[in-house]
């Protein structure tokens, strides 16, 4: 998942805060996930102040008490460093959030998709730029550790936007 929408600027960019319009989209998202019986067992979250603000807006949404891991080096991962912290991923975790930035998170999106899933989710999400909010989800049937490129099936994607 992409953070939700955020300032322009903040004293520095890691400090940016979600506008309200941010926390209202990315609780849209999480009532999304609910509403599709989505539970997360493990989340990876970037450290930046408006991946936390999603985060919590998201799981409180969901009405998911999980607690995060927030990451400093996903807040200026490019894709295969990203991948790389969902390889380190417990084996006997079912399902996991990532959420961070883009242009990062819109290239893992691309490069795990293996072409076999859903064809409205794939369109969907190749057409829309991967604005904030937006989120897919995967199916996996390998281990954590032996995710790479091509490797999962995209089941659905979604735009958090709020009323």
């Amino acid at each position: 998942m992409r953070h939700a929408k955020a300032e322009q600027v903040g004293p520095t960019d890691h400090q940016r805060a979600l506008t309200p319009r941010g926390l209202e989209d990315a609780a849209a998202a999480g009532r999304w996930l609910a509403a599709e019986g989505i539970v997360a067992q493990a989340a990876l979250v970037s450290a930046a102040t408006r991946t936390r603000e999603t985060w919590g807006a998201l799981s409180d949404a969901a009405g998911w008490s999980l607690e995060a891991a927030f990451d400093e080096g996903l807040y200026a991962a490019g894709p295969e460093t990203a991948l790389d912290l969902v390889r380190a991923v417990a084996d006997d975790t079912g399902v996991l959030v990532l959420l961070g930035h883009n242009p990062t998170m819109a290239y893992l999106a691309q490069m795990l998709d293996d072409g076999d899933g859903d064809p409205e989710a794939l369109a969907a999400m190749a057409a829309s730029g991967y604005p904030t909010s937006a989120l897919s989800v995967f199916e996996v049937d390998a281990p954590w550790a032996d995710l790479g490129v091509a490797t999962a099936r995209l089941t659905a994607f979604h735009v958090g936007r709020g009323a």
